[in-house]
């Protein structure tokens, strides 16, 4: 199988993630990020992810040693060329973010290179507005964390066209994830879903309704999720959620307005199991540690 070359903008939790499924998928990836140390930390945790492959006989030795020789870091566009056949972007959830991104890479990507964006709830539409070629963006949403996680939403904005769509659904298949197509609307499908759920059990933590290992048993238990909905937004960063409600708060409603306890925790810096501590309390591995964590009062 020939190798073809796909460039990850952001070397943040998602980015690593992604770069990995490409590497793993077979394709050389230049991984983007004007910090160095973020790049060296992705490479690492790459390298970790390929070594468990291997140790759980999910992959060869040699595969492994092949996926970490395609990885290049790079922390300048300027240093991609026009070979990529797809860039993914995993920026901040912010638009102006995400359109300048669009805006700065074109000019340097090939005339038929597909440029997916990795946001959660954005309008694809509004990213894609920052682009002359808008038919070839594409909305490719990974879950955290993308090498356990099977599913990818391929989001068509307006201008999207079926060539492209296609082109996404082969990226997919090339790297073993499963996919569903929707129609741009706020929030997609998951994301929609995941906000309402996460806001309604934080909402039940700021009321003193139950604790918060009891409202993720409740969720893990009676509904066979593998993670409650307060683990899964320590996972995810409670300012990414915040984000994402705020945004559909403003496009579908009342229903969607953030509760009142996850602005305060994004205020003072409980985020999630990236900074060590969210609704729960991590160790350095990121592990949680017993007994630690919020108390609402």
């Amino acid at each position: 199988m020939d190798r073809e070359w796909v460039v990850v903008v952001g070397a943040g939790l998602m980015g690593t993630g992604i770069a990995h499924a490409f590497l793993a998928g077979g394709c050389d990836v230049a991984l983007m990020d004007p910090d160095p140390q973020a790049l060296g930390r992705a490479a690492n945790q790459i390298g970790r992810i390929l070594d468990e492959g291997v140790q759980r006989g999910k992959m060869s030795a040699s595969d492994a040693a092949a996926a970490r020789s395609g990885l290049r870091p790079v922390s300048s566009a300027t240093e991609l060329g026009q070979g990529a056949a797809l860039v993914v972007e995993t920026a901040v959830e912010d638009l102006a973010v995400k359109q300048q991104i669009v805006r700065s890479l074109e000019p340097l990507l090939g005339e038929h290179t597909v440029l997916a964006t990795n946001t959660s709830a954005l309008s694809i539409t509004e990213i894609a507005s920052a682009a002359r070629r808008a038919q070839r963006v594409i909305g490719m949403h990974f879950f955290n964390p993308v090498q356990k996680m099977k599913l990818v939403e391929i989001v068509r904005g307006l201008e999207t066209d079926d060539a492209t769509l296609a082109l996404a659904r082969h990226w997919c298949e090339r790297i073993g994830k499963t996919h569903i197509v929707v129609n741009e609307a706020p929030g997609f499908t998951t994301s929609r879903i995941s906000a309402l759920l996460g806001n309604e059990a934080m909402t039940m933590l700021h009321e003193g309704v139950a604790s918060a290992e009891d409202i993720d048993t409740s969720l893990r238990m009676a509904f066979n999720h593998p993670m409650g909905p307060l683990e899964l937004g320590d996972l995810t960063g409670w300012d990414t959620r915040l984000k994402v409600l705020q945004y559909l708060h403003q496009t579908l409603g009342e229903k969607f307005r953030p509760c009142p306890l996850i602005i305060k925790m994004v205020k003072a810096g409980r985020t999630g199991r990236k900074v060590g501590r969210g609704v729960y309390d991590y160790d350095a591995d990121g592990q949680r540690i017993p007994g630690s964590g919020l108390r609402v009062r």
